[in-house]
Parts: structure tokens; C-alpha cells; sequence
């Protein structure tokens, strides 16, 4: 009986993992594709050893190393990306988006920060670094971030040279990375990437323990 209730038990949290990886039938006929089955890494491409499928999530390891890139394999240009994620204290990734597969992609892409905006250690960042933020270029709202180890959902629609980010139900960016860079980024950096039209997307290791569910999207080419 034991090892029966067992049993049940480990279905059960397997059933709930991988129900996570869904699409609703809402976003079926919207047109969305799943980007993660919730049992391995199909469809993505680059740094597989700090990335792993594990109970219906990406896992970035950091008995790995927890740095490096997980990409798509397919190019996208304009689109709505939806994922959740759980952050563990003071975790530091980023997403990717139109960039190519080598180089920084803060620079030669666009990074959106993810990060755990309430650690000590990121007190003093500047406001183009902390969550959401398209680094360097837009800063993001704060104080919609969930506590360290809840998940959270985001929504990140790219259409042109228009970036919008939505946490937990907040629009925390909504800007022009042209209108933005016309006179300069605010890292006073250069960004060649921001006039990318398309490219892949990705998550950015930065030597974290975090974790990454329910990811699709759905083109607006």
C-alpha cells in the first residue's frame, strides 16, 4: 500500500508539472505555439549542461556553472512571448531577444532583465538594469516582482521598434527603442542590436539558480 500511495503521489506531481506546459485553447486558436514540452529541450538550441529539463521546468544549474545560453532554434522578429519563472535569492539571467547566437546580447541582440531586484547585493544598479528593463537602452517599473520562490508570469510583445513588457499583470515597459537611442542609450554604450528585425530568442546564464515554465509565443510577422 505503501509503495502504491507512493506511486500516486510521484504521477501526481508529474501530471501537475507537465500540465503547466500547456496552451489554453484561448491561445490555441490565437495562434500561439508551445516552446517547451515540459520533458526536455527540444526546439532549443546552445549551453545544455546549465540548462535541463527537470519536473516540467527549465533549470539553470549552478552546480553546472549556471552561465551560458539557451536559444530557440527558430528565428523570430515581431511577437508575443509569454513564460513564467521562479527566481531564487540574489538570481541574475536575462532574455534574449533578436539576437544572434554569438556576442553579448545586451549588445549585439536586446536583453530583458531578470532579476531579483529585492537582493542587497543589486541596491545600487542603475534604473536600466533592473527587472524587465531592456538593458541600457528602456528602465522598467518596480515592485511587481513576486517574493523569491513564487512564480511569476511575464508577457513581452515586440513589434517594430515598440517593446512592452507585462509582469504579474503590470505593464512595467512600454517604449520605442528607436525614440529611446536617437540620442544616445542611457549606458551610453552601443547597442547595434537594437535595430535587429529579427533573431533568436534565448535565456542569458549570469551564474543563477533559477527556474522556467509555460513558455510560447505567437508570431505577428
Amino acid at each position: 500500500m505503501k509503495k502504491l500511495a507512493l506511486f500516486l503521489a510521484i504521477a501526481a506531481f508529474s501530471t501537475a508539472s507537465f500540465a503547466q506546459n500547456k496552451l489554453t485553447k484561448e491561445e490555441k486558436k490565437d495562434g500561439y505555439m508551445l516552446l517547451f514540452n515540459g520533458k526536455d529541450l527540444s526546439g532549443w538550441i546552445g549551453n545544455k549542461q546549465d540548462y535541463v529539463a527537470e519536473n516540467g521546468t527549465i533549470a539553470v544549474k549552478t552546480d553546472a556553472g549556471g552561465s551560458g545560453n539557451l536559444y530557440t532554434e527558430k528565428e523570430y522578429g515581431d511577437f508575443i512571448f509569454r513564460f513564467e519563472f521562479k527566481l531564487t535569492p540574489d538570481a541574475n539571467n536575462g532574455l534574449g531577444i533578436r539576437t544572434p547566437l554569438e556576442g553579448d546580447a545586451a549588445y549585439v541582440g536586446m536583453e530583458l532583465q531578470i532579476l531579483d531586484n529585492t537582493a542587497e547585493m543589486y541596491s545600487k544598479l542603475q534604473p536600466y538594469q533592473y527587472h524587465g528593463s531592456v538593458y541600457g537602452v528602456i528602465p522598467a517599473k518596480r515592485g511587481f516582482l513576486k517574493p523569491v520562490g513564487e512564480w511569476n508570469y511575464q508577457e513581452v510583445e515586440v513589434k517594430g521598434t515598440k517593446v512592452k513588457v507585462t509582469l504579474n499583470g503590470e505593464v512595467i515597459v512600454d517604449g520605442d527603442i528607436a525614440e529611446a537611442s536617437k540620442d544616445g542609450t542611457m549606458d551610453h554604450k552601443e547597442h547595434p542590436g537594437l535595430k535587429n528585425k529579427k533573431g533568436y530568442i534565448g535565456f542569458l546564464g549570469h551564474g543563477s539558480e533559477l527556474y522556467f515554465r509555460s513558455i510560447r509565443i505567437k508570431e505577428l510577422d
